[in-house]
């Protein structure tokens, strides 16, 4: 390739010294870069395209020693405090950053102006942000606060301008302790992107990479995975079912949350005139059980008549319920649990109930339960559910139904409960929160340590967040005694794979935050190679992405979290619900319209891109936030079905033992949808997106195999080659197949 250099003076060819007022041009067959060392003001040209803007510089640092040689250069700032290396290489610009001292750094000033027609930003799945919009203007800054965190905010540590034909994109290959600051410049929006060295990363260069794109808005993600590949931080689908054979179970299945994990549902009473008696009698259990009723239940058990009303049944069976895992956590939550001894209460209370209770109850004690049980695993496959991934609200669930797990197990589904160690509490306190419950030791020694010495305060300002290192041999211990008494063939660790780090700088192990990364995925990885599973996570953000096989929150994050309409204001029609009743929680059954502006931000198909799908799609599966499932949003319903189509990812859906007979017919016309692309595609890299109309309402995603799925999210048809898709529709051409055709509204349900 013949490469062209053009610098003021004839020294910089040659290697020599520059005056520090020099600017830099470096350029080849393709591009022309032009940066200015003392500010990094930066402009690049397109071959056969006008100058951009890039950056407009950072207020000016000292620069010494600036040298070029052919297509890099190097220099200094604040005398050797800072050494820049800058390097252009076919369509790649890459500037990296040494410290020789802790401090933060400005590195990037980009003006409203450079994002062009619109910019590309990986909130989650990806958004298309139009150069112009109000909708973003007024919220994009607010949310990104005194900046997004790149590896925690970000799914992908990138983003990018659309320039029509042409595109540009930032690739951070240091994706920790940076800051992504976002304001309005007139009609846009202005970035400005910072670096902080410490005492912990300060021998980590920070190094950018500025890529040349045509008119792929996925040409930045696409060269972010061929980063990795390069690095060996990327795995496929196909490499990971050959080392956990169990994730093949994974390809077509639809993701179900199960609801009412405790020993005894409501239906499994069929004498409640003897039940009420035995439980109102002299038996020490019933004694315990009734001494740990709540004021309401205590007068639902004193007034119920013979046959309870509907509202005293419920009230009673979920005081039984948990005033049986107050019983059996005493067994075994003390200050020091002894893990491999912690499923013995569930199992003897369990044999005591079916001795006590037994004539009262359904004849057939493995059937007990309610949306864990082997009655919903029998409905399940008698609905022609051949691949499922099902989730209980938390792994104690297990212990009360290992034969509810096994039998979901025996039907061919992965079966997993949620577990974490992310957050430490101090033994006694809220003891509902049974994954933070990991005893003294860890609590005491196992959180992290901030810089000024203070411990950082865990999820909801509770306990503290811990260091995955020190909490290893824990996370090895529970789940080894989780994994042998309730059977799991799959794992989920909530928050390894949010991106969420910290710097800890507790004495004797003291671990930045990129080690921390490390230390999260290699407990994931732990897991998936000690049990031969499937493991997924939370979000599944690039910088923590390995270990995982599947991720929960990537399609649509958690929002509005601080929105008193959502959270808090029960009077609003935009109320999610109270997490109440324990077997089903309104803020996941109950069905709202969402609030705008976070209607069409996280669902309005003019705005989404599958930029995440461009990296990870045949490497990790991805879904919904389980806050929200297929059916939550009533006036997203469409949108959301049409885009995991397009996307071809997983529907999700919330299942309990009171909804299981409405909800069934939904997900059977998902899985049928789903199931068969999904066989076909999961190992397919994503390779190509398009807007095929001006409106940005009809979109197609292309795969690896040659496979095309389009989507109309128009409320109206649209001509498509010789076709017409009708409205709200996907149209599938799978390689080597029909095409098939896909409507949203045949599976909207009631």
């Amino acid at each position: 390739m013949k490469r062209v250099i053009r610098m003021l003076p004839l020294a910089a060819a040659l290697g020599m010294s520059l005056p520090a007022w020099a600017g830099l041009v470096l350029q080849n067959q393709d591009w022309k870069v032009e940066l200015e060392p003392s500010t990094l003001a930066l402009t690049a040209a397109a071959a056969g395209d006008p100058a951009r803007t890039v950056s407009a510089g950072v207020p000016a640092r000292k620069v010494s020693g600036l040298r070029q040689d052919g297509l890099s250069a190097d220099w200094q700032w604040d005398d050797g405090r800072y050494r820049w290396q800058a390097r252009l290489q076919g369509r790649d610009l890459t500037l990296t950053l040494n410290a020789a001292a802790p401090g933060g750094v400005e590195l990037l000033r980009q003006p409203g102006a450079a994002m062009g027609k619109g910019l590309l930003l990986p909130l989650a799945e990806g958004s298309y942000i139009p150069a112009g919009s109000k909708l973003w203007r007024d919220f994009l800054p607010g949310f990104a606060g005194d900046g997004l965190d790149t590896a925690e905010n970000l799914s992908l540590p990138m983003w990018g301008m659309d320039y029509g034909r042409r595109s540009l994109h930032w690739l951070l290959l240091e994706p920790f302790n940076n800051r992504l600051a976002i304001r309005a410049d007139g009609q846009n929006l202005a970035l400005s992107l910072s670096h902080e060295f410490n005492a912990l990363n300060q021998k980590r260069p920070m190094t950018l990479l500025l890529r040349l794109g045509d008119d792929n808005l996925l040409a930045g993600a696409q060269r972010y995975k061929q980063w990795l590949e390069a690095e060996g931080r990327y795995q496929t689908l196909a490499d990971k079912i050959q080392a956990q054979p169990d994730t093949a179970k994974l390809i077509g299945a639809s993701h179900v949350y199960l609801w009412g994990n405790t020993l005894l549902d409501a239906s499994d009473v069929r004498d409640w005139p003897a039940f009420l008696k035995l439980l109102r009698g002299p038996d020490p259990l019933a004694a315990s059980l009734r001494g740990r009723f709540d004021a309401e239940a205590a007068k639902a058990l004193r007034q119920a008549e013979a046959k309870p009303d509907r509202y005293q049944q419920r009230v009673l069976m979920e005081a039984v319920n948990q005033a049986l895992t107050a019983e059996a956590r005493a067994g075994w939550l003390v200050p020091k649990p002894d893990w491999a001894r912690m499923a013995a209460p569930y199992q003897r209370l369990r044999a005591r109930i079916e001795r006590l209770f037994g004539a009262a109850l359904q004849p057939d004690a493995s059937r007990w339960g309610g949306g864990l049980s082997r009655k919903t695993m029998d409905a399940l496959q008698a609905a022609g559910l051949k691949r499922l991934w099902l989730g209980a609200d938390n792994w104690e669930g297990g212990l009360w139904q290992p034969q509810a797990v096994k039998a979901g197990v025996d039907a061919g589904y992965l079966v997993t409960a949620y577990d974490s160690y992310e957050t430490a509490l101090k033994p006694g306190y809220r003891e509902d929160w049974l994954s933070a419950q990991q005893g003294e030791a860890v609590y005491r020694q196992c959180g992290v340590t901030l810089a000024n010495g203070k411990k950082k305060a865990g999820f909801q300002q509770s306990g503290y967040y811990t260091n995955p290192d020190c909490v290893r041999d824990t996370l090895q211990r529970r789940t080894r005694a989780l994994h042998a008494a309730a059977g799991f063939n799959s794992w989920f660790l909530d928050a390894y794979a949010t991106g969420m780090v910290f710097d800890d700088y507790t004495a004797g192990r003291q671990t930045g935050k990129a080690e921390m990364a490390a230390g999260n995925e290699k407990s994931m990885q732990w897991v998936a190679d000690a049990y031969h599973l499937p493991v997924g996570s939370e979000n599944g953000n690039a910088a923590t992405s390995r270990g995982i096989a599947f991720a929960h929150g990537m399609q649509v994050p958690v929002m509005g979290w601080g929105d008193a309409d959502l959270q808090k204001n029960k009077q609003s029609p935009y109320f999610l619900g109270r997490w109440y009743p324990a077997d089903q929680p309104e803020t996941f059954f109950k069905k709202v319209p969402l609030k705008q502006p976070y209607r069409d931000l996280y669902y309005g198909a003019p705005y989404r891109l599958p930029l995440y799908q461009a990296v990870f799609h045949g490497s990790v599966i991805t879904t919904n936030h389980w806050l929200y499932d297929n059916l939550k949003f009533s006036n997203a319903y469409a949108d959301n079905l049409l885009a995991q189509w397009l996307y071809n990812v997983p529907p999700l859906f919330h299942l309990s033992a009171a909804s299981l007979k409405a909800r069934l017919p939904q997900l059977q016309c998902a899985d049928r949808a789903f199931r068969p692309a999904h066989e076909k595609l999961a190992t397919q890299p994503l390779t190509g997106f398009a807007w095929l109309n001006a409106e940005h309402t009809l979109q197609q995603t292309r795969f690896a195999d040659g496979s095309r799925i389009t989507a109309n999210f128009g409320v109206a048809p649209a001509a498509y080659g010789e076709r017409t898709l009708p409205p709200q529709s996907a149209w599938l051409e799978l390689a080597g197949q029909p095409g098939r055709l896909l409507k949203a509204g045949d599976c909207a349900g009631a």
